[in-house]
C-alpha cells in the first residue's frame, strides 16, 4: 500500500534511535529486561495463603492483568489472582464475595503511595479482615507515605524505581510479584521481553527497522489515520488490550514543544466478536484508522467442532471436525483479507507463537518500545501525564472539602 505526502520527514531513523539510546540511560523500563528475580521467586515461596488480592488501578494492575488474563487458563497456577481497582461499590462488593479475605495474601500497589481509589479500597479491607505483616506487602516507591506506613507495621516491602512509570512497569515489582506468586514464570516473561529488546537495540535489519517503520507512519499520517485500531483474535488478549488502551492514550496525548496537541487514539477491539459490529465501520467507513491484527498462532487446545449434522443447516457440515483454533485463525485471515482488498485501509499483522510467558512479554515489550518512539517524533515526553494530574488535584479538593 502506498501513500502519498507533501512534507518531508523532519527527523531521521537514525537521530530517533540515537535519542532512544539517551532516553535509555535515564528511563527505567528498557531496562528492567536484565534484571535479577530472585528476590521476587523466593517471597513467592513464602506465601501460603491461596488468594492473592492485588489492590491497585491503571499502571499498576493492568499489565498484570493482562498477562494473567492470556495465562490463566493455559497454566496449572497454584493460586488465585484477583484485582480491586474501581470505587464502584458494586464492584468491590461483588468480587469480595467471591474471595475467602481469611486465606489471602494483599498487595497494595501504587507508586505514588496516595493514590485515592487504592487507599480507599485498602481502608475498607481493614474493616472486613485484620491486615497486617502476615497477609500483606507493599509495592511501592521508596520514600512514600505507603512505603512509611509498610514499615511502620513491619510489612515486605517491594520498590517500584522513581524511573520507571507506571503504565510501564509490568516488569517490575508490580508485574512480576503477584505473577510470581501464582506459579507464572517471571523468568521466561524477561526472556520474551528481552528477546524484543535486543532485537531493537542490537539487529539494525530486524525489529528496529520494523517498528521505526511503523512509528514514522502512525506519527506523519497522524492527521488523516488518528484512529489505531488493535485488532486481537483472541478473548485472552481482552487484558492486552485494556493496557494498550492506557499507554497508548497516556503517553500519546500531549502538547508538543511547539504548544500544539498531538495524539494518537488508541481502540482495542476482539475477534471474532467484533466482526460482527466494527468491522463494518472500519471496512465502509471513515479513513481515519490503522489497523493491527494480532493472531495466536498455537491455541495449545485442541477443542474441535463435533461432527453433528443438524438437521436444516446440513449446509454447515463443512464446520465438521474443524478445530476451533483453526477456525479463529481462519476468521482473523478473512478479516485480513477483506480489509486489504478495499487497498487504502493500513494494516498490519503481528503473528504470537503461542499462549505462552514468552509471547505476551514480547507483545507487550514491543508495543512499549513503539509508544516511545511515536512520542520522539512527535516531540512529546512519553512518561508523564499532566492531564491526569490536575483531575486528581481537583479531586482532592473536593473530597477535603467534602463538597
Amino acid at each position: 500500500m502506498q501513500y502519498v505526502h507533501n512534507f518531508n520527514p523532519t527527523i531521521s531513523d537514525d537521530e530517533i534511535f540515537v535519542n532512544i539510546l539517551e532516553e535509555k540511560e535515564h528511563i527505567g523500563y528498557y531496562n528492567l529486561v536484565s534484571q535479577e528475580t530472585a528476590l521476587y521467586k523466593e517471597y513467592a515461596k513464602t506465601v501460603k495463603q491461596k488468594n492473592i488480592v492485588v489492590i491497585g488501578i491503571g499502571g499498576s494492575t493492568l499489565g498484570t492483568y493482562a498477562i494473567y488474563k492470556f495465562l490463566k487458563h493455559s497454566k496449572e497456577l497454584s493460586k488465585k489472582l484477583f484485582f480491586l481497582e474501581t470505587t464502584d461499590p458494586i464492584d468491590i462488593q461483588s468480587k469480595i464475595e467471591g474471595v475467602d479475605l481469611e486465606d489471602s495474601l494483599f498487595i497494595v500497589i501504587s507508586k505514588s503511595g496516595t493514590t485515592v481509589e487504592t487507599i480507599s479500597i485498602f481502608k475498607y479491607l481493614h474493616s472486613l479482615v485484620e491486615i497486617n505483616a502476615d497477609n500483606c506487602v507493599v509495592v511501592t516507591e521508596h520514600d512514600s507515605k505507603l512505603n512509611h506506613y509498610a514499615k511502620v507495621h513491619g510489612m515486605k516491602q517491594f520498590e517500584i524505581p522513581k524511573n520507571v512509570g507506571g503504565r510501564f512497569s509490568v516488569f517490575s515489582a508490580v508485574g512480576l510479584l503477584p505473577l510470581a506468586i501464582v506459579g507464572i514464570d517471571i523468568d521466561s516473561l524477561l526472556n520474551g521481553a528481552k528477546e524484543i529488546h535486543d532485537g531493537f537495540f542490537y539487529d539494525k535489519n530486524g525489529t528496529r527497522t520494523r517498528l521505526l517503520k511503523k512509528a514514522r507512519f502512525f506519527t506523519e499520517y497522524k492527521n488523516k489515520f488518528n484512529i489505531n485500531v488493535v485488532f486481537s483474535y483472541s478473548s485472552r488478549l481482552e487484558g492486552f488490550n485494556k493496557w494498550y488502551i492506557q499507554l497508548w492514550g497516556e503517553s500519546l496525548g500531549k502538547i508538543d514543544i511547539n504548544e500544539t496537541r498531538q495524539g494518537l487514539t488508541p481502540i482495542g477491539i476482539i475477534g471474532p466478536i467484533d466482526q460482527h459490529s466494527f468491522l463494518q465501520l472500519i471496512i465502509e467507513g471513515r479513513r481515519d484508522k490503522t489497523v493491527t491484527v494480532i493472531k495466536v498462532e498455537n491455541f495449545d487446545n485442541d477443542l474441535e467442532i463435533p461432527s453433528v449434522t443438524l438437521e436444516g443447516l446440513e449446509e454447515l457440515d463443512y464446520l465438521n471436525g474443524l478445530k476451533f483454533s483453526s477456525l479463529i485463525n481462519k476468521q482473523a485471515d478473512a478479516t485480513i483479507e477483506s480489509i486489504n482488498a478495499v487497498k487504502d485501509i493500513p494494516c498490519d499483522v503481528i503473528m504470537i507463537d503461542g499462549v505462552c510467558e514468552s509471547a505476551i512479554a514480547g507483545l507487550m515489550y514491543e508495543y512499549k518500545l513503539l509508544t516511545s518512539l511515536c512520542a520522539k517524533f512527535m516531540y512529546i515526553n512519553a512518561y508523564d501525564q499532566p492531564g491526569v494530574e490536575n483531575g486528581k488535584i481537583i479531586l482532592k479538593k473536593k473530597l477535603e472539602n467534602k463538597n
